[in-house]
């Protein structure tokens, strides 16, 4: 059987061989291609794994530098000390002794900070070793096994902690982890640590706006005499100067407080008028009568009357 030309000219036998070309071309493609995904995603993978080596690294750089700082220091007070000692004349046996024990002592606590903090070193060493052990066996084939080792998560759980205190508007970790990291956050020139201070110079207005709003609703002529009820806030020298520049609160519902015991009158403890006009509790009344065979002195005005005399003031 025959077969008819294509219209371009080209015969069967010719399409087939092309598309064999084209198949053979496409296959020999992919095979070229394939193995170059697998350095690019290495060398991803090795650009995520640099920072974690170089956590551990930088963790042990300070160490080393706080172990520096620290021996210094300790060995600097305990020299001036020995000189200090050994230039004076009027210094007894005991108080020579008592001073040298001193210093034994604060020589064996710097002793046990060196051990503490080398062995800290060591461990970091070892981790920073066992970076770099990992990485030289890096196998192009198993990156999904190894890219996620080796995770310094105390790291994240310390940035966890200065986030969710940032959160709850305190600013203090934050603070605390800029004042151990002052020299690398001067050394990029970092804004961080002023930015918490301001931050935390806001908050204070702040504190002081809401303040103010609660004194303002308390205060009353009242707050400011000297037998003002200690249960008041504004009672105390501080909130009163905070509350001075306030306005006074308006109170539709007046309070009742009796002049002698400070305690609120109300139903159980009801206001009683003496002949005088000056109301006092009940409570105070009672009690004044019971000490004084049932007579009652004013303490404002000194007027003397019988319990029997007081009329009972009804509150509307």
């Amino acid at each position: 059987m025959e077969i008819d030309p294509l219209p371009n000219g080209t015969d069967s036998t010719a399409t087939i061989t092309t598309g064999t070309t084209i198949t053979t071309a496409a296959t020999t493609a992919a095979s070229n291609t394939a193995p170059s995904s697998k350095p690019s995603q290495l060398t991803e993978s090795l650009k995520l794994e640099h920072q974690f080596l170089r956590v551990p690294f930088e963790h042990l750089k300070k160490t080393i530098r706080a172990n520096h700082r620290t021996a210094e220091k300790e060995v600097s007070a305990v020299v001036s000390s020995v000189a200090d000692v050994a230039e004076s004349n009027e210094l007894s046996k005991d108080d020579a002794v008592l001073s040298l024990s001193s210093l034994v002592s604060r020589l064996q606590g710097l002793k046990r900070k060196l051990e503490e903090g080398s062995r800290t070193e060591n461990l970091q060493a070892q981790r920073c070793r066992a970076r770099l052990d990992h990485l030289e066996s890096v196998d192009a084939e198993n990156l999904s096994e190894w890219n996620n080792e080796l995770v310094d998560i105390e790291v994240f759980q310390e940035a966890k902690k200065v986030i969710d205190a940032l959160r709850n508007q305190d600013v203090g970790p934050a603070l605390a982890w800029c004042a151990d990291n002052k020299s690398r956050l001067k050394k990029f020139k970092s804004k961080f640590e002023f930015q918490l201070r301001l931050q935390e110079f806001i908050e204070l207005p702040l504190l002081n706006i809401y303040l103010q709003a609660g004194l303002s609703a308390l205060k009353t002529p009242y707050c400011y005499e000297d037998d003002c009820t200690k249960e008041d806030p504004l009672s105390l020298d501080n909130f009163r100067k905070l509350a001075m520049p306030l306005p006074y609160s308006k109170q539709h519902h007046s309070k009742l407080v009796c002049y002698i015991t400070k305690e609120l009158m109300d139903t159980e403890n009801p206001p009683q008028v003496l002949p005088n006009g000056y109301v006092y509790s009940t409570k105070a009344l009672k009690e004044m009568a019971e000490k004084n065979n049932g007579k009652i002195t004013c303490p404002r005005t000194g007027l003397v009357c019988n319990y029997s005399e007081l009329v009972k003031a009804y509150i509307s």
